[in-house]
C-alpha cells in the first residue's frame, strides 16, 4: 500500500468527464480517478478553502461520524474491476477500527475534510498508475504485464479505454508546477 496526495482535479476536454488526480508521496506515480462533477465541486471547495454557508453533505457526514463518537482514521483505494475504482474509509472507533465500502470520490472528500491520509492498494497502482514523460509532460501508461499486473482479455479490452482517456488529458500545467 502507498500514501497519495490529491495532486489536482482534471476536466477531459474530449467529454468534459472529471477526473481528480492521486499523486504517490515519495514517487512520481499518478493515479487518475473518474469522478462525477458533484464529487469534484466537493472536493474542490474544500481544497480551495471555500466557505459555504450551510454544510454539504460529506460535511454532514463527517459530523454525524464525530458526533457519534468515531472519527475517520485513512481512505484506500483498494480495487479496480470492471473499469470502476473501489475504496474504503477507515473509521476508528474505541479505538477498533472498521472498515466501510464507499466509492473513492466519496472517501476523497471526506479525507480532505477530515485531513486523513490517502492510501492505494499496490495492485490499483498496478494496474491504472501512470507516470509523466519529463521532456514531454504526457502520460507514459505502462503494460500491466510489464508490472506483472494479471489481467484478462476483457479487463485488457476495457483499460485500453482508460489508456486513451487518460492520454487525452492536459497535463502540461502539472508538469509546470512541480518545476516551480
Amino acid at each position: 500500500m502507498v500514501e497519495m496526495n490529491i495532486d489536482s482535479i482534471r476536466v477531459s476536454l474530449m467529454n468534459y468527464q472529471r477526473v481528480v488526480i492521486l499523486k504517490e508521496k515519495d514517487s512520481d506515480r499518478y493515479l487518475p480517478i473518474w469522478i462525477g462533477p458533484s464529487e469534484a465541486d466537493a472536493i474542490a471547495v474544500k481544497l480551495q478553502n471555500i466557505t459555504v454557508p450551510r454544510p454539504l453533505t460529506h460535511d454532514l457526514l463527517r459530523t454525524m461520524i464525530e458526533v457519534l463518537g468515531a472519527s475517520l482514521d485513512s481512505m484506500v483505494v483498494c480495487d479496480l474491476r470492471n473499469d470502476t475504482f473501489f475504496a474504503k474509509l477507515i473509521i476508528r472507533s474505541d479505538s477498533q477500527l472498521m472498515e466501510v465500502d464507499c466509492r473513492p470520490s466519496d472517501a476523497l472528500a471526506l479525507s480532505v475534510r477530515a485531513r486523513i491520509p490517502i492510501f492505494a492498494e499496490d495492485s490499483v497502482m498496478d494496474k491504472a498508475s501512470i507516470i509523466l514523460d519529463k521532456e514531454t509532460g504526457k502520460p507514459i501508461v505502462h503494460d500491466t504485464k510489464e508490472r506483472g499486473g494479471e489481467m484478462d482479455e476483457e479487463e485488457l479490452r476495457r483499460l485500453s479505454a482508460f489508456k486513451e482517456f487518460v492520454q487525452s488529458l492536459d497535463f502540461d500545467d502539472m508538469e509546470k508546477k512541480e518545476n516551480a
